[in-house]
């Protein structure tokens, strides 16, 4: 039985890796994670307690940390200040988890010989036209735009350079924009279930033309498991499940899927240095490690995201208020 160390595991994507994880292997997971705003307990609950340990901590706590990475076979490194709105607003924390937290746990990777992942974003990459027919690959240059991007990408680096340096077994993963359960309800797609479920208009910044490539986050996990049983030392993945809509799309279907007019939503000002465009191509991950997505296609799994906002609104409630309090007092 594998021993995982999951920092982040109570945030978004990280509580989904760890339900996954638990639903697919035999592993044992720790998951290590400071519970800001945006980490919640509450998302891990339910999970079998000889199988599953939670540890409330930060990720630069350097003794902790090394006290933890002691009993792991592998960690995998979810925990990040991610959004890019509070990037703008106070960017010091980004620093402090992505840059500093990062470099805590690589050296204490190094000190133990321990198996490493990092989780990154498509968003070092900055943007691309909207008509432009490229995607994102593992070659593409870093063109991070805002405090947020350009900390990840910081910390991408640092990886790379532990790697080469130190001879750290660490592998990375860039992946584009995720969906599911357990989303903070700050985040475009919870955040308009959400309103139409309080009966409050859905907001799409500008026009709505900027693309995201959208996953379900149970594809990122599987990516995930699979680049930590099959890839290569030093190598970065791409992960993306060919999910490109703009987020006037996104918002119709919402509404459309809910009995709402797909017209039923207002314009607000538009995020500061908003990229264009993201994009995936996950060729590397597919061929070379045999990776595929489940959740082909968009619209059904938009459909299962709405049922469980639906269902645990107790889950979501809490946090709703201070949300939109946040962004009305910023005009969005």
């Amino acid at each position: 039985m594998r021993r995982l160390l999951v920092t982040g595991g109570a945030g978004f994507i990280g509580s989904n890796f760890v339900h996954h994880v638990i639903g697919h292997t035999d592993d044992h997971v720790t998951v290590l994670d400071k519970l800001t705003y945006a980490g919640n307990r509450a998302s891990l609950e339910g999970l079998p307690g000889d199988r599953f340990r939670f540890v409330e901590g930060d990720i630069a706590d350097a003794a902790l940390v090394d006290e933890l990475f002691r009993d792991a076979d592998a960690v995998v490194h979810y925990a990040a200040e991610s959004h890019n709105d509070n990037s703008l607003h106070d960017p010091r924390p980004f620093l402090d988890t992505n840059i500093i937290g990062t470099y805590t746990l690589l050296e204490a990777a190094r000190r133990h010989g321990t198996r490493f992942h990092h989780i990154s974003t498509d968003e070092v990459y900055g943007d691309l036209e909207l008509d432009d027919p490229e995607r994102f690959t593992e070659n593409t240059p870093y063109n991070p735009s805002s405090p947020y991007s350009s900390t990840k990408a910081g910390s991408d680096l640092l990886v790379r350079a532990w790697v080469r340096s130190f001879g750290v077994q660490a592998t990375i993963s860039n992946c584009s924009n995720n969906y599911g359960p357990y989303q903070h309800v700050e985040k475009f797609i919870p955040r308009q279930i959400t309103n139409v479920l309080r009966g409050i208009r859905p907001k799409l910044y500008g026009a709505g033309e900027n693309v995201r490539d959208w996953i379900h986050a149970d594809d990122h996990s599987s990516a995930v498991l699979t680049i930590l049983d099959k890839g290569v030392i030093g190598e970065t993945y791409l992960i993306g499940a060919d999910g490109e809509k703009n987020n006037k799309q996104v918002v119709e279907l919402i509404l459309t899927t809910m009995g709402e007019p797909a017209d039923a939503y207002d314009h607000v000002t538009d995020r500061a240095g908003h990229d264009l465009r993201y994009a995936i191509d996950s060729t590397k991950l597919r061929s070379e490690l045999g990776w595929a997505p489940q959740f082909g296609d968009f619209e059904a799994g938009l459909a299962a995201t709405i049922q469980w906002y639906r269902d645990h609104e107790d889950w979501w409630a809490p946090a709703k208020d201070a949300t939109e309090a946040f962004y009305a007092a910023k005009g969005q």
